[in-house]
């Protein structure tokens, strides 16, 4: 590829010469859920909580929660960052990407990149996480997408260089150095002698000689190539290097940049060239192309704003002539690598090629469809026999004939760069709609909720779809599997809930929501630790006074007692089947004294309160007195109850 590579390596300082090399991808995977049990009281009975100088890793998940669900990214980054900064081993790797989430939300991409990169660290297996986690993921991926293309060298080819395919008329016109002699040896020099040329040609020609060069307004010593002819023909869009006055001119660095140039037709040639008013001394612009209205030219630079080594970009054309201020498409299209040779079909699909996105070896072609300036969409490898190891670029595609052209370095050309004619035998698939469906419920009661609200959200915060269940709290959504998505629930009087979504291959996926209550909504008889989720009240072994570790459980209590004067509560505590009943019926006794007391202690009046201990009389589980049961399920019987009274 040795003409390209001269304009790709060293005229162009933002398109490196070409390399095998790939980097890893971000690319999101569904395999961790939010199972903790983490109802969230009121957001002011928390704060109060914390406003007494109580706090704890639970407290601090469930107030983020709280504020995350609601949409209050400010005070949701606040909270999550107090609770990596304090709790950092009591936290799953979850909080770091709900941190970054909210980050985003407020413009801190720094930041949240920086979460992202300990999520990746804390969870290798998410996809997330996973940026080319594996070369079998995305060498699969590309499988899929192989095979649909009949691909057969185009028939003006030479031993030298031809590239960039534009269609013009009946035919098109290509970029070549066929009349200056094969440039490797001048690979990392410059003179007169090398440079790159536009041709034209009609396809449906057998004569050879039909293949001419353009104008010599058009074509100077130094390069000419990548083209594109509006669709009115009265203007030739195309590249040059940074050419003046017949001298080149170079930046700071001793590179001659590219720019874009505009040819007007008269009287059946193209000329008074001129500048488009974005070019720069100091940076690159090339590779032009329009969007079907022709209102909008895409084209490659590594201008400032750009996120690697060249980025694709647009500017508005307006009806006088003149241009708009140039707009990075984004970092779902754009990396760190390169990214160049747009190509924007009728049906508004962008072709470019890319190293940065995970292919084959060089720059592969790539694909995204592009609808009402969204440049979000997957962006999606061809596939072989399009891309090879070698570099594959300058795609250019009729969707009504399905046909189309590309040039590659690939090994049996004739060439440095080849030209390929092809025709495209099975649609690339862009568009990935995957069935999302499921219920929504009352968590306790298991009752179905008719008319909550179940949202589509994409990872930058934005609704996509949304709909409400229906008389059987049944709902039905369909959203983009080329992208990760958040399924939420909501319902008036429920902690909203969600769940992550990664890239998939589109299969129906079922998601039941089992929501929480808001407030505490209680009677008699109800138990409190189980309506606030309060964690097990610990003692130490043959000791009643509670441990530090579980004050926090207790003032949850406290807060909702403060806030409901009229509550009255009895504490109930129990003990496990282990040791004498008389002794465990006594300490479970003394235990439940202990917490009334606590709480008198903390202004919560004797006559709201009372307590009993029943030791191992009331046990949750098969575990009595001689049955083998481990830890865990012993653990279950030690628990206290708070009992509403009124």
């Amino acid at each position: 590829m040795i003409k390209r590579n001269l304009i790709i390596g060293i005229v162009l300082a933002f398109l490196v010469s070409h390399t095998t090399w790939a980097q890893e991808k971000l690319i999101t995977k569904a395999n961790q859920k939010y199972r903790e049990y983490s109802f969230s009281p009121a957001i002011d009975i928390y704060k109060k909580v914390l406003d007494k100088g109580f706090v704890s890793a639970d407290l601090l998940k469930n107030l983020g929660n709280s504020y995350y669900f609601n949409a209050d990214y400010k005070e949701a980054a606040e909270t999550y960052k107090r609770l990596l900064s304090d709790y950092t081993t009591d936290i799953g790797p979850e909080y770091y990407f709900r941190y970054s989430q909210t980050l985003k939300s407020l413009g801190n991409y720094d930041e949240a990149q920086d979460m992202m990169d300990q999520f990746s660290e804390k969870t290798a297996d998410d996809v997330r996480a996973g940026i080319f986690k594996s070369e079998k993921d995305y060498l699969e991926e590309i499988k899929k997408n192989s095979g649909r293309y009949e691909i057969k060298p185009f028939e003006y080819n030479t031993p030298y260089s031809e590239f960039a395919t534009s269609y013009y008329k009946k035919g098109l016109i290509f970029s070549s150095d066929r009349d200056t002699g094969n440039l490797a040896k001048y690979r990392h020099t410059w003179n007169s002698k090398d440079f790159l040329d536009l041709y034209k040609v009609n396809t449906d020609s057998l004569d050879n000689d039909l293949v001419i060069k353009l104008g010599d307004d058009i074509n100077t010593r130094l390069h000419e190539s990548t083209s594109v002819v509006t669709n009115d023909g009265k203007y030739l869009y195309f590249t040059r290097n940074n050419f003046k006055d017949g001298k080149y001119i170079t930046d700071e660095n001793g590179i001659i940049r590219l720019k874009l140039l505009r040819a007007t037709l008269i009287d059946g040639v193209w000329t008074n060239i001129e500048e488009l008013p974005f070019n720069s001394d100091s940076y690159s612009t090339a590779h032009p192309t329009f969007s079907p209205d022709g209102k909008t030219m895409y084209f490659a630079s590594d201008m400032p704003g750009s996120y690697g080594q060249s980025d694709i970009f647009r500017v508005a054309v307006y009806n006088d002539g003149k241009f708009g201020t140039p707009e990075n498409l984004g970092n779902t299209i754009n990396t760190e690598a390169r990214e160049t040779f747009p190509f924007v079909t009728s049906e508004n699909v962008l072709y470019l090629s890319s190293d940065g996105h995970p292919g084959l070896g060089g720059l592969d072609v790539f694909a995204t469809k592009i609808d009402s300036d969204d440049y979000k969409g997957a962006v999606v490898n061809v596939g072989e026999p399009v891309n090879s190891k070698m570099d594959d670029f300058t795609f250019v595609f009729k969707e009504d004939t399905r046909t189309g052209y590309f040039a590659s370095n690939r090994d049996g050309g004739q060439g440095a760069d080849d030209i390929y004619s092809f025709v495209e035998t099975i649609p690339l698939k862009l568009v990935c709609d995957q069935a999302i469906s499921g219920t929504v419920r009352d968590k306790i009661t298991n009752e179905v909720l008719v008319g909550a609200t179940v949202k589509i959200i994409d990872e930058n915060n934005n609704e996509v779809l949304t709909t409400i269940t229906d008389s059987e709290g049944a709902y039905r959504l369909s959203a983009d599997c080329n992208r990760g998505n958040f399924v939420r629930a909501l319902m008036q009087g429920y902690v909203p809930s969600e769940e992550y979504l990664g890239k998939s291959d589109g299969k129906p996926n079922i998601i039941d929501f089992y929501l929480e209550r808001d407030q505490v909504t209680a009677g008699f008889g109800d138990d409190l630790a189980k309506l606030l989720q309060l964690s097990t009240i610990y003692f130490d072994f043959d000791k009643y006074n509670i441990r530090k570790d579980s004050e926090i459980e207790v003032e949850k209590v406290i807060a909702a007692m403060e806030k409901y004067p009229s509550l009255k509560i009895k504490v109930n505590s129990h003990t496990d089947s282990r040791g004498r009943d008389a002794y465990n019926l006594w300490l479970s006794q003394k235990r439940a004294e202990s917490t009334v007391n606590y709480m008198i202690s903390k202004g919560i009046s004797e006559d709201r309160l009372k307590g009993e201990g029943f030791g191992e009389t009331k046990l949750v589980n098969h575990c009595e007195n001689g049955v083998r049961c481990s830890a865990i399920e012993h653990e279950k019987n030690r628990r206290s109850e708070f009992i509403i009274l009124e």
